[in-house]
């Protein structure tokens, strides 16, 4: 039997590899898969529906009641099927319950919840970025944007909250921009 250490000194090209091609620094180059290359795909991206939840909670139920139903119908000498299934099944009723009451439609998408915050600020928006949060013990799905004004320095910044269900507006804070923008000025 051949060790591997001896494989490795008896063959040639593996002791002396072949020097690769030397790039200098000026050669290489970082390059974006393709699936980040602009224009690599037509349709827009689509945010995920918060009812998605729904699917899950479907399966949650099923086989809670299918726990139950398991020990409903035991026999007096079966030892697999004990209180715990039943408590088992209970649970995941509970939790499948909680995942179809928490799976709103998600009908105001990034576009709408900025069209209606850039109306709520009132101040032209510059820079701006859309997050999706949850809020309260039935996690509505709620937009949080944050709005720059619209100068080379943004002199205003605005945060507000969007409903995701209805386009309600739930909060906002606009206030004068403290951050220093000097340093980044040409």
């Amino acid at each position: 039997m051949i060790e591997p250490s001896d494989a490795a000194s008896e063959d040639p090209a593996f002791e002396n590899p072949a020097p690769e091609d030397e790039q200098s620094d000026d050669e290489i180059r970082d390059e974006l898969p393709a699936d980040l290359i602009p224009g690599a795909f037509d349709s827009p991206y689509l945010f995920p529906n918060n009812s998605r939840r729904r699917i899950p909670a479907v399966l949650y139920a099923v086989a809670g009641l299918g726990c139950v139903l398991l020990y409903s119908t035991r026999s007096d000498d079966a030892v697999l099927i004990n209180t715990g299934t039943l408590v088992a099944g209970i649970v995941l009723i509970v939790v499948g319950a909680y995942h179809w009451q928490g799976g709103w439609d998600l009908s105001f998408d990034e576009e709408h919840a900025l069209q209606a915050a850039t109306r709520e600020v009132g101040f032209p928006v510059g820079h701006a970025s859309a997050q999706l949060g949850w809020r309260g013990l039935r996690s509505r799905p709620t937009w949080r944007i944050l709005l720059y004004s619209n100068e080379p320095s943004p002199e205003q910044r605005g945060l507000v909250l969007v409903d995701g269900v209805d386009g309600e507006i739930i909060d906002r804070f606009v206030e004068h921009n403290p951050e220093d923008w000097s340093a980044y000025q040409s």
